[in-house]
């Protein structure tokens, strides 16, 4: 039989994935909107943000006394089911289509390679 929680004692998104959503929705928020916005602690979010930074999925940029931040569209998950996809369309989604209407959604360094399955038609 499945258990049945308190509605809303989780989410979908871990902290760090909302806060990255937060950030592509809005790159010059500050940590206190970015936090009230994820519903997490100032201290939380702002060691996601450098979580984010070092993982090469954000860079933040001083702008007087805010930071901006600059979304990695092209890096992919971390987790092995992920493998092989970008973050880019995952991130247009949950922020309804606002990162592809810019005039570039994302620049990809290297081509994509999707995973086979193993023994289809593969030598």
């Amino acid at each position: 039989m499945a258990r049945h929680g308190k509605e809303g004692s989780w989410t979908l998104l871990t902290s760090h994935g909302h806060v990255l959503v937060e950030i592509a929705r809005n790159p010059e928020a500050m940590i206190r909107e970015l936090a009230a916005a994820s519903g997490i602690t100032e201290r939380a979010t702002i060691l996601i943000v450098s979580d984010l930074v070092d993982a090469g999925y954000v860079t933040r940029e001083r702008v007087g006394r805010r930071n901006h931040y600059e979304l990695h569209l092209d890096a992919g998950f971390r987790h092995a089911s992920q493998d092989g996809l970008r973050i880019g369309p995952f991130l247009d989604l949950l922020t309804e289509g606002r990162l592809s209407q810019k005039d570039v959604l994302y620049l990809i360094d290297e081509p994509l390679t999707l995973p086979t399955a193993q023994g289809a038609g593969e030598p």
